[in-house]
């Protein structure tokens, strides 16, 4: 019996897809498909895949001409593969011509004529193109910008500051809207747009207080339209790792969460608007830190306290601030600060190990598990594009297209996040140094 295998990531999966399964099928008596996992394909620079690992599994299945199916996770694996099936042929499409001529020492490569003028990143780009209104400092936008070149279907339709009647003209030419402006504006700036009918993607805090966020994700509801906190840390793939081992057990049970997020003025010179003094370290910094605090331990802490140090006697720019939370079972502490430097790491301890993620943590692509006998230590290393912000895109694209919440920053996060705001310019809970 002749064995075959192929692989790909079968989005969207179309004539092309099953034509070049047949042509595989036919060069032997079985025929292995290799289906991509997610992670994978993010290290592969695929971020725009649209559909589940399952629901592509069901299309390749559904296709009836693969005898087993199986799912590619890592480099290297085809070697692994080959052995392990006892494969004859690896078959793959004709635009990999040579890439994998290494694999002839472990069988017969055969590299197959793909068919001509259709593919799932046309099919992505045609389906899903949204012309995305950036609002802010134009410094600031730049990182956004390059990373939006990245995803299919975002179309930049163009770019405003604070001015109003500039922020209604690009409304206009605009299916959604990217908001990197003052918190200040943030909730006038997202009613505004929601209002029109137009979706939002807008840097954390998307208001200033408990009682703006509710009403803006309730009239977000009610325009149909989708409203999403950008936090990009969220999206980084070591983070979102992290989240899921510590939530598994394997560090026991949490009890501390403890996270840092400082910056030098001079670190932002690369996109100078990011130091800006009217917007200070709690504000700027605060909702990355906090975001592990609340994903990890919730939202419903009995006790907080904030001690800040201001850098202007109006007291107007908090240079440095520390946040602690008492939870019935646990602990928490942040500090956040712009213009005072302190190790920028992130800790989560529990009752058989702790998490630890060095510095910068929020836009981490290693974290390690460590244990009171060093043996078992474990690191975990994950390739991380863009901080983030693209795979931020991506959910966001996905959440218009349909329909359904993909934000990896729950909506009861974001209030509490609004709520820590709005204690602090209250003054509620604050102790001055």
């Amino acid at each position: 019996m002749t064995k075959v295998i192929t692989y790909g990531t079968y989005d969207l999966l179309h004539y092309g897809h099953i034509r070049l399964l047949e042509r595989a099928k036919a060069l032997g008596d079985y025929l292995i498909v290799g289906v991509t996992a997610e992670d994978f394909d993010k290290t592969r620079g695929k971020i725009n895949v649209q559909q589940s690992l399952m629901e592509r599994i069901e299309g390749v299945r559904a296709t009836g001409l693969a005898d087993e199916i199986i799912i590619e996770e890592y480099e290297g694996q085809k070697i692994d593969d080959i052995r392990r099936y006892h494969v004859d042929i690896f078959a793959i499409g004709s635009d990999w011509r040579g890439k994998f001529d290494y694999l002839n020492e472990y069988c017969k490569v055969v590299y197959l004529d793909r068919t001509e003028g259709v593919s799932s990143t046309q099919l992505r780009s045609e389906k899903h193109a949204i012309r995305l209104g950036l609002v802010g400092d134009a410094s600031d936008l730049q990182k956004f910008r390059k990373e939006s070149g990245y995803v299919n279907g975002a179309v930049i339709s163009g770019v405003c500051g604070d001015d109003r009647n500039e922020f209604r003209k690009l409304l206009e030419k605009s299916d959604a809207m990217y908001i990197l402006s003052h918190p200040d504006v943030h909730y006038q700036q997202i009613r505004a747009a929601l209002e029109a009918g137009k979706h939002v993607l807008c840097e954390s805090p998307i208001a200033l207080s408990v009682r703006e966020c509710e009403e803006l994700f309730a009239l977000a509801k009610e325009k149909k339209c989708v409203l999403m906190e950008a936090i990009k840390t969220a999206y980084s793939t070591a983070y979102y790792r992290l989240l899921l081992l510590a939530k598994s057990g394997r560090i026991g049970k949490v009890v501390s969460v403890d996270a840092a997020c400082t910056r030098l003025e001079d670190e932002a010179n690369v996109y100078p608007g990011q130091f800006n003094r009217s917007w200070g370290s709690l504000c700027d910094w605060g909702p990355t830190a906090l975001l592990p605090v609340f994903q990890l331990l919730g939202t419903d802490y009995a006790e907080k306290q904030i001690i800040t140090h201001y850098a202007d006697e109006a007291k107007a720019y908090d240079a440095f601030s520390r946040v602690n939370f008492v939870y019935s079972d646990a602990m928490a502490s942040i500090q956040v600060g712009k213009g005072i430097k302190s190790e920028g790491d992130l800790v989560v301890s529990g009752t058989e190990g702790y998490i630890y993620v060095p510095a910068p943590w929020w836009k981490t692509d290693y974290f390690e598990i460590r244990y009171e006998n060093p043996a078992n230590n474990k690191r975990y290393f994950y390739q991380l594009d863009g901080e983030g912000i693209r795979y931020e895109i991506v959910a966001f694209l996905k959440s218009i297209e349909d329909g359904r919440d993909n934000s990896y920053v729950g909506r009861g996060v974001s209030k509490a996040i609004a709520g820590v705001v709005e204690d602090f310019y209250r003054k509620k809970d604050v102790r001055e140094i």
